[in-house]
């Protein structure tokens, strides 16, 4: 007789939890110094601010870093330093968190909605051209759940039309392109460090780049318009107060300590899962072999074929799986461009053009992700052993063999 399901009354088959954030007394003996110092506000009185940023900077390879108060705040910064103007488009992809586009939108730009591909849910390289127009200034590609895009192909299409490209690498800390690390390819590349990140402080972003010109004026940018040898109360640029703390900074130098490792057991444990699941119909992992040498798994996601499953729902598959204790989740419900703030144009006082219109936008492989076939993992699990990632399987094989009740 066949095991029952969770949600017919079956044993839940994950049993185990999966902690996150990790951390141990290292952590909580740094916060407690920057306590003690009495030290907590900025500027970096303790330098622990500009000490974070080297360390970042050097892990990424890359020149410069800049920390702030979020990812969103990252993109917005790198986007306004690339030297872009009001009316200026701004290529996006839809399938990502809405910052990404709400960005392009407070620096007075417009996003602009190029399809991803269907193998990796990142932007696709080969439907960018057809939407450059005149207007273009800039691509923000982003690493979709740690998988790295085709840099080598979006980076030849800037050089052609002379864009920026701004990298979002909030799924991608310690992710590499053929070697590289994620974030050091383009002009810049932005980080997140809220919560569910794979380097977290709570909260937090960051941009890495090789441009002193556009570090110059990011720095200015985050700190209330002031720079480099001027005087605390000369400010030259509408810039703001986007600093973060000196706790935060202390936080994520020694939570970076563990990042290399952490992301060297997601990638492995992810290509396990892959091996594991390859013969499961209906089920497709997102493809490897695309130039990434290091994947971050963020997210491990699969594509779901209901057909497969005796027409079993999206929604029904991710909540079964979830009552057999498999950290997961359905992922995003529409495309950015359907969203309400974008249908509606409720841009409020941000100079978009009149002729912007989202009403007609279509990318139907987003649509298709977000509708029928994506399903996440999330990255706390993928700091399991293998024998969870073979528990995760078996959960599947599992619901498959009971589709029908």
């Amino acid at each position: 007789m066949k095991e029952n399901l969770t949600i017919k009354g079956g044993d839940k088959t994950v049993k185990k939890s999966f902690p996150w954030p990790v951390f141990d007394d290292s952590d909580i003996n740094v916060i407690t110094q920057v306590a003690q110092s009495g030290q907590w506000g900025n500027p970096d009185c303790l330098g622990l601010v500009e000490k974070f940023e080297k360390e970042f900077a050097a892990y990424c390879g890359s020149k410069y870093a800049i920390s702030c108060v979020n990812g969103s705040v990252a993109l917005r910064l790198a986007l306004i330093a690339s030297g872009v103007r009001p009316g200026d488009e701004v290529i996006v992809p839809p399938y990502t968190f809405i910052a990404t586009a709400t960005i392009v939108i407070e620096a007075n730009c417009v996003p602009v909605f190029v399809d991803i591909e269907p193998d990796t849910y990142n932007l696709d390289p080969s439907k960018i051209e057809a939407a450059i127009t005149p207007r273009t200034r800039a691509i923000i590609p982003v690493h979709f759940a740690g998988q790295a895009c085709d840099m080598d192909s979006i980076m030849e299409i800037a050089r052609k039309h002379d864009l920026v490209v701004i990298e979002d690498s909030a799924h991608a800390h310690g992710g590499e392109y053929k070697g590289k690390k994620l974030g050091s390819i383009g002009n810049a590349g932005c980080f997140s460090f809220q919560s569910s990140k794979n380097l977290t402080a709570g909260e937090g972003g960051l941009v890495v780049t090789d441009d002193e010109n556009m570090f110059d004026m990011m720095n200015s940018l985050r700190n209330v318009g002031r720079v480099k040898n001027g005087q605390w109360y000369e400010h030259h640029y509408i810039g703001c107060n986007y600093r973060i703390t000196q706790f935060q900074a202390a936080l994520l130098s020694q939570q970076l300590t563990r990042l290399e490792s952490q992301t060297r057991l997601r990638n492995e444990n992810g290509i396990y899962l892959n091996t594991l699941l390859e013969d499961t119909e209906g089920i497709k992992p997102l493809t490897r072999g695309h130039g990434e040498t290091l994947h971050t798994y963020h997210l491990y996601i699969f594509r779901y074929d209901k057909s497969k499953f005796n027409g079993m729902s999206k929604r029904k598959f991710s909540e079964m799986l979830a009552a057999e204790g498999v950290p997961c989740f359905m992922g995003y419900p529409k495309p950015i461009y359907e969203q309400p703030l974008f249908q509606k144009k409720n841009f409020m006082c941000y100079a978009i053009p009149d002729y912007v219109d989202y009403s007609n936008v279509q990318c139907p492989v987003a649509e298709h992700a977000c509708y029928e076939e994506a399903i996440w993992i999330l990255q706390h699990a993928m700091l399991g052993t293998k024998e969870d990632m073979k528990l995760f399987a078996e959960v599947i094989r599992k619901i498959k063999s009971r589709s029908g009740f």
